[in-house]
């Protein structure tokens, strides 16, 4: 049954008399202090907090003082208290709340300035079981909470980004508060509570193998507010989850515009595709277009991967994202700097690349100082009208999987390699997916079709595209091998791979019709092995 309010309306101005300052990040919180001091304010303090006031030469009441009652287990107690969230929580016009007051001497608190325990940062460096547990904040939120709800009367900060703010406000209205301006601040501390435990829900989650929890909350701060969504008629905004996964979010720009929503969009793809190919094994490169692959490639050197990676789509490849498993070097960002290109993401870059860069000031330079594990477990989110699809993180690895020959030909050891190849690019490919790979090398990519035999033939026109771009006397898809992400519903999708010059086909398998398709790869000497795991795109 819902509380009923008592509807009384809240003042427009109130006054600050009396403040509580108890922060984990004590940024700014000095200067704060001081100014509240300026304009007569009464501190109120606790723990670490008081002692850096007291420290600072600032006459500060200990909480202790106010709840007669001292901090006890390690801190875990000190503010729940009725004397500190009664302060907090009286509604100042209400003749039964100013009794209550009276009766239990409680004083109203008119400013709470609170943040909370580092949860955030102790997870995301890996802390163990206990120590992270050890920093779930518990008297903050709750303090929070009370200050947010009781806004009519209390100003509540959570972020040391408003302090300035807070103190503008005061010393141009005579040391009050606009009850807009405590609105917003309330809006921004339950904003910032949702956070954190959404943060602590997410983690016992994933510490506890609890993959579908009851409850799904996702939660973020702001990093940076974009200049539109993916239309320009769309106001986007990029939240950080404090995930410590190397990748868009977590990586350092050295130089260029600011990324754009779909610049965002595209380098996350662009780096999770990428991660797929260790750097141990061999320089790779993979450039991406609206969210597709349109070339990914090995070699020998960075700069042949980045070649032979533009090598098989030159036209999309203009204004794309280009992501590199190794340190961005000199040669390769000699190549790259002369098409047009929006982003590049490395794990690192040599001073004479990033020099190299520089003389193309808008193009944009992140450095991730690694590349995302692919195996790494993790969720993905897709917002529905009324509804959040929340599943696992697809980290299926085709190296992890018996790979079954159901054709009478196996393939063989360099088809095998391909094959390979072109099924960690189609995992990362909109469906419907077909990728032809060559020695390395993406031959064409057919992405986002209906009908998974149109993409078979769009990806091999690509590929007789490339060869004339490039003046080879045959497109690369002959002798090729084929990856398809999901099976062929039929063998006419197979029978165009096979025209394009396929020899060898991987796919997940477990359509009705695969003796069908089994019986055509037969027919026409073709290898084919069953993946048993199916890599949708959507």
């Amino acid at each position: 049954m819902a509380v009923v309010s008592k509807k009384i309306p809240a003042p427009d101005k109130v006054k600050i008399r009396t403040a509580l300052l108890s922060v984990s990040d004590k940024t700014g919180i000095v200067e704060l202090a001081e100014a509240l001091v300026e304009q007569g304010v009464r501190l109120l303090s606790t723990g670490g907090t008081h002692k850096a006031l007291v420290a600072a030469g600032l006459e500060v009441v200990d909480v202790s003082q106010v709840t007669k009652f001292p901090e006890i287990m390690d801190g875990r107690v000190k503010t729940l208290h009725p004397n500190v969230h009664g302060g907090l929580l009286a509604i100042r016009d209400d003749e039964d709340h100013v009794e209550a007051m009276k009766v239990h001497g409680i004083e109203g608190i008119d400013l709470a300035v609170i943040n909370l325990y580092p949860f955030e940062d102790v997870r995301a460096a890996g802390g163990d079981y206990p120590t992270t547990v050890e920093n779930i904040d518990i008297g903050g939120p709750a303090m929070i909470r009370a200050s947010a709800k009781n806004h009519a009367y209390v100003a509540i900060l959570t972020d040391p980004s408003d302090y300035p703010a807070l103190v503008e406000t005061l010393r141009s209205n005579d040391g009050q508060t606009a009850y807009a301006f405590r609105q917003k601040l309330a809006a921004k501390a339950y904003a910032r509570t949702a956070a954190y435990d959404t943060a602590i829900a997410n983690w016992f989650s994933e510490a506890l193998d609890i993959e579908i929890p009851r409850y799904r909350t996702l939660g973020g701060v702001l990093k940076e507010e974009m200049r539109y969504g993916e239309n320009p008629h769309q106001s986007a905004g990029f939240y950080v989850t404090g995930e410590n996964r190397p990748g868009v979010a977590t990586a350092t720009l050295l130089q260029g515009k600011q990324l754009s929503y779909n610049n965002i969009n595209d380098t996350d793809g662009a780096f999770e595709l990428i991660g797929e190919f260790s750097a141990d094994k061999a320089p790779a490169c993979a450039i991406i277009k609206h969210a597709n692959p349109c070339g990914v490639a090995t070699g020998s050197t960075l700069r042949e991967a980045y070649l032979r990676a533009l090598a098989c789509d030159s036209t999309s490849a203009f204004g794309g994202i280009i992501a590199l498993n190794q340190l961005l070097d000199a040669e390769t960002a000699e190549e790259i700097v002369k098409l047009f290109t929006e982003v590049i993401i490395a794990p690192q870059v040599s001073p004479e690349a990033q020099a190299i860069i520089a003389k193309k000031p808008n193009l944009r330079l992140l450095v991730s100082g690694g590349l995302p594990d692919p195996r790494t477990r993790g969720i993905t989110a897709k917002t529905v009208s009324g509804g959040l699809l929340v599943q696992t993180r697809d980290n299926g690895m085709v190296e992890d999987i018996d790979l079954r020959v159901v054709t009478q030909r196996a393939p063989t050891a360099v088809e095998l390699e391909d094959l390979k190849f072109a099924y960690k690019v189609a995992k990362h490919v909109k469906s419907n997916a077909i990728v032809y790979a060559k020695d390395g090398q993406t031959a064409g990519i057919g992405a986002g079709q209906m009908s998974r035999l149109d993409s078979a033939r769009i990806a091999g026109l690509k590929a007789e595209e490339a060869a004339k771009a490039m003046g080879w006397a045959q497109p690369l898809t002959k002798g090729s091998a084929v990856a398809s992400e999901a099976f062929f519903p039929f063998a006419d999708g197979l029978l165009s791979a096979i025209s394009a010059g396929a020899t060898a086909v991987i796919q997940p398998g477990g359509s009705m019709r695969d003796a069908e398709v089994i019986a055509a790869a037969d027919e026409h000497g073709v290898a084919m092995v069953f993946t048993g795991m199916r890599h949708f795109r959507h």
